[in-house]
Order: structure tokens, then sequence, then C-alpha cells
């Protein structure tokens, strides 16, 4: 694996930084060694993102970064619309004049970006556009989802940024330790620079070839590790204004169930303060009357939380809505199992 400093400036552990919080909690891609958001600067990222040291320490440039032994930097924000920032250009300048290697999930490909593509050919170094490599991939839907064996379980949410990916990475990661053959099928790219193998960038895509995407990986995964169980990524959500996703993922997958990933401290849509996000009990029956599926459980994003009353929204929505619900980052595996085991 690529020892690799992530790009986080002023964002390293909000929303806007969730690529940079993905690859800190979990990859196997990369040996992240250091994290740059000066804002944060001589603290662990560990203990930042999860009050858990994981001796990575965050800095403030480039340059420490890579005498902290990094040879790639990995733009690590999520920006609205894609964009590379401003002022992240010169950290992207800095690490292609050391002769770095530059990996980005951004919709803005800097290897089209011709000051970055002299530095890059001048120094021979490469520049990795995740969202490139899948722009092209035009394979058409066959229906052939139905020779899955796996049970199939999407985390969907109630808003973007709000932990869909970690969820199912936990998940899936604490069934496989539990002796179940689970494994993820990812649709962003966070996912594929964690190292998910099963991975199709959905958001940058042709729309009508999504469905054929997604197919494709998952019966990949079935073909390759016949697993018991699939995780499957959701994207966006279901009533977000500007990303709109479960549709393609619930028709194409045709998910055996959903776990529905929300945020109880959260008012409007990330990115969109005048959009108030909607009562959780609405986002439950439109994916169950969309997927003719249930909603199993009901994943906590415990953002602005203090543990006591993230205890006392579980037993809330428990109450409610009569389904499991859950912090994934301090869940019991057993609770998880049982969860999986309900499909």
């Amino acid at each position: 694996m690529d020892n690799a400093v992530v790009l986080a400036e002023g964002v390293f552990g909000t929303t806007y930084g969730k690529t940079a919080n993905g690859l800190v909690r979990y990859t196997r891609r990369f040996t992240v060694t250091s994290v740059i958001d000066s804002t944060k600067a001589g603290q662990d990222a560990g203990t930042v993102l999860t009050g858990k040291a994981k001796n990575i320490p965050i800095v403030e440039s480039v340059k420490e970064g890579w005498q902290l032994g990094a040879r790639t930097l990995v733009v690590g924000i999520a920006t609205d619309g894609g964009y590379i920032p401003q002022e992240y250009r010169k950290f992207i300048t800095d690490a292609l004049s050391m002769k770095m290697n530059v990996v980005s999930g951004l919709h803005e490909f800097i290897s089209d970006d011709p000051e970055f593509a002299s530095l890059a050919s001048k120094n021979g170094c490469a520049i990795t556009d995740v969202r490139k490599m899948f722009r092209d991939l035009k394979p058409p839907y066959t229906g052939r989802v139905r020779e899955i064996g796996s049970d199939r379980i999407a985390v969907l949410g109630t808003d973007s940024a709000i932990g869909k990916r970690t969820t199912a990475v936990i998940l899936t990661n604490t069934l496989k330790n539990n002796g179940v053959k689970a494994t993820m099928i990812g649709t962003g790219q966070t996912a594929w620079m964690q190292g998910f193998e099963h991975t199709v960038v959905v958001d940058s895509m042709i729309n009508d070839f999504i469905p054929g995407g997604l197919e494709k990986v998952a019966l990949e995964a079935w073909e390759q590790e016949k697993p018991d169980v699939m995780f499957i990524e959701g994207q966006g959500s279901v009533l977000h204004p500007a990303y709109p996703g479960s549709f393609e993922i619930i028709g194409a997958l045709r998910p055996d169930a959903i776990i529905l990933q929300h945020a109880p401290r959260r008012t409007f849509f990330d990115g969109f303060p005048d959009f108030r996000i909607p009562d959780l009990e609405k986002y439950i029956r439109i994916l169950e009357l969309l997927s003719d599926r249930k909603v199993i459980a009901i994943s906590i994003n415990r953002e602005n939380m203090a543990d006591s009353e993230v205890t006392e929204e579980i037993d809330r929505l428990e109450g409610r809505f009569g389904i499991p619900a859950f912090d994934p980052l301090n869940a019991e595996a057993k609770k998880m199992l049982e969860i999986a085991e309900s499909v």
C-alpha cells in the first residue's frame, strides 16, 4: 500500500472532509501516515474523528507529510459540485513539485488542469482522478441480479454525508470478523479509495448505465466470493434536493432489506440550510413503498450528541418504530449480527 498524506485543509472531521474521514477510519488501498489541516495541526487524526488515537498526526503542509513518509497526496475533500478549492491548488502544486503522486475523487479532474498536468509530466508522477476511471463505463442492465444468492442489505440515508458508507464498512467487517461471509458493494469514490474491490462510482456515470454498473459489480462479487450477505453503500438521499440517491440502488439491485442512516440532531440537508429534512417516518414509508421490502434497522450518526443522548435516542426510536436502532461506532457485534440475520 502507498504511504499517503490526506489533504483536508480546514475541513477534517466535518461533512466536507468525509473522504479524509473515511480514509482515517479504514482503507486497504493506502497507508495513511498523516492528514493536512492547519486548523487542527498537532493533534491525532483518530482523536479528532472518534476520540481514539490512531497514530496519524495532523500536519500543516505537504512537506511535513513527505517527511513522515508519504509519497502520495490524496485529496480528501468533498466540495459542493466537486470543484477544486482555490486554496487547495498550492498543496497539489507542492505535491507534484516534490514528485508525489496525486489521487482525487473530485468531479473537477486534476489531470485535465494544464498546470498540474505539466508538473506531473515534468516530474514523472501520476495523477489519478477516480471519477474519470468510471466516466465511460457503459454496461447494459440485464436483470441477472436475480442470480445473486446473497442477502442484499442497502444502507440508505436521510441526507448526504451522513455515514452510510461508514456504517456499511463497519457492518461488513463485523460480520466477517464473526465468521460470516460478507462483502460491500461500493458506490462512491471514497469506497474505491478505501480499497473495496466491488465498487462503481455511480455519480460519474451516464444515468442510463448506472443500473448496469451496479449490477455488474454485484454480480462480480457474487461470482467471485459467494458471500452470505452484501451490504450496499447508499448515495445521497431519496428526498435530497441536490443528491436524490437510492432510486437506482433499489431498482437495480433489488435489496432484501434496508438499514436507514439517520442523524437525529441534523435539521437541514447538508449544504442546503433552507431545506428542512423531513420526519424519519416519511423516509421509512417511501423506501418501503419503493423497494417492497422493510427497513429493518436505524443506524444513528451521533454528530452533536453526547453518549447519554445517543442511548436515549436509540430507546426512543426503537419504541417508536419497533425495529432495532444502533450506533455503528459503538454497537455490540451481537446486535449488528442479529440485524443482519433478521433478513
